[in-house]
């Protein structure tokens, strides 16, 4: 069997960073399947399809191509879901590998491939997840800008015409920078502690990480904990789940010595924190004290040699988002 570095990446990733309990690499239709909504998704594909060739002059799909025909060459290179109580959200991932830059043939041959497949992608999880909702990505590590210029625009259309027509569809393209710091950096910072040998990505960084580390000790024995703690910038911060946030990010911060010993005391505090986090209990328990072991992550850390459990009740939904009270205090203690 074929396996694909990139594929592995994006297994991982949306595995860790995202917390997708189901993840599947290389999905497809099954021919057994019952489509559903058949009438809807011809509708919309003829709809996208007359948009794209008056406003672009593409042939997104052939003219006389059924919902079958289109639906038999869809391919989804990770699949993943994730669930949140009642709630569920869908990730469909296309990722290309070309060192020279993304190439389909021609610009407009490139970027009409790049829609077709998001296009696919969607009606797909209509059709056999009865889901109108989905984040569905392209993703690249080069894109020549040239072809980000037409590209940009018809993905911003495509959106657009989901939105017009009652589809949750998210179609976005990460390259270039943001592949780095969307998808890169996230999941080598939520790497620690995987030993899955199916997961050939991560395997391999770790491995490198051994000798990286080797070459590391000889230089000098004695680390300076609040030089190691890296600057996460806000893109990559925004790809991890509030929960990864608080683990991977504010616990190292906490750490550091950029909190003081009075703020560590008053993060002790349920009414402090209810004011600057938006949760219901103490940030930080120490292990010493009665443990609430429903409220707290279960694995005990230091600050200034006492032991602390953390707060593992965060939430990032519409009614109740503590999300961005988290992001404001990081901004202001990681600088």
């Amino acid at each position: 069997m074929k396996i694909e570095m990139g594929e592995s990446l994006f297994y991982s990733w949306l595995r860790h960073v995202k917390e997708c309990q189901i993840v599947q690499t290389n999905w497809k239709v099954s021919g057994r399947w019952e489509m559903l909504h058949e009438k809807e998704i011809q509708d919309l594909m003829s709809r996208i399809d007359e948009h794209f060739s008056n406003n672009y002059s593409y042939n997104i799909f052939k003219k006389n191509a059924s919902v079958y025909q289109i639906i038999q060459q869809a391919e989804c290179d990770v699949l993943g879901v994730s669930f949140s109580g009642n709630e569920k959200q869908f990730y469909a991932v296309d990722v290309a590998f070309h060192e020279a830059g993304l190439n389909y043939g021609t610009r407009e041959e490139t970027v009409m491939k790049v829609i077709a497949k998001s296009v696919r992608t969607a009606i797909c999880l209509y059709g056999y997840m009865d889901t109108k909702g989905a984040e569905i990505i392209f993703a690249s590590p080069k894109i020549n800008q040239a072809i980000l210029d037409d590209l940009v625009p018809c993905i911003n259309d495509l959106n657009n015409l989901f939105r017009i027509y009652g589809y949750e569809f998210a179609v976005r393209v990460i390259a270039n920078e943001q592949f780095n710091e969307s998808v890169l950096q996230p999941i080598l910072l939520a790497s620690g502690g995987i030993a899955d040998t199916s997961e050939l990505f991560i395997r391999a960084y770790q491995m490198y990480g051994m000798f990286e580390n080797t070459t590391e000790s000889k230089k000098s024995s004695v680390r300076v904990n609040k030089a190691d703690i890296p600057k996460y910038s806000a893109q990559i911060r925004s790809e991890l789940k509030i929960g990864k946030l608080v683990q991977l990010v504010l616990r190292p911060l906490l750490q550091s010595d950029n909190v003081s010993e009075e703020e560590i005391n008053l993060l002790q505090e349920k009414e402090y924190c209810k004011k600057h986090f938006d949760i219901q209990y103490p940030l930080l328990l120490k292990t010493t004290a009665e443990e609430k072991e429903l409220h707290y992550y279960k694995e005990r850390f230091y600050i200034k040699g006492e032991s602390y459990r953390l707060c593992c009740e965060w939430f990032e939904k519409e009614a109740n988002n503590d999300r961005p009270y988290l992001e404001k205090w990081i901004a202001e203690h990681n600088e």
